[in-house]
């Protein structure tokens, strides 16, 4: 968020090796459907070694919708994570 509290996205970025813009940006886009707020999210998504961290709003109803976006890919990051790149 917006507030002097809210360092979240900084500290993530402080810890990840590689950016996933994508992940954010698609729960933006879609949760902006629900709510115009959904676009001042300084959300922030990346990768450290194997594990994939993903920045969420702190409202719990919000949560959900913005785990709604993601998780049908979910299980294809984790195994490019694992280092799984075959595809058919």
């Amino acid at each position: 968020g917006f507030t002097a509290r809210d360092v979240t996205p900084e500290a993530t970025k402080n810890v990840i090796h590689k950016e996933v813009p994508g992940l954010p940006e698609a729960m933006r886009m879609e949760t902006m459907k629900q709510t115009k707020m959904a676009i001042l999210s300084r959300a922030v998504a990346g990768i450290r070694g194997q594990t994939l961290i993903v920045n969420f709003p702190g409202n719990p109803k919000a949560i959900k919708e913005c785990f709604a976006v993601i998780e049908p890919v979910l299980p294809h990051a984790i195994e490019l994570l694992r280092g799984n790149s075959d595809h058919d």
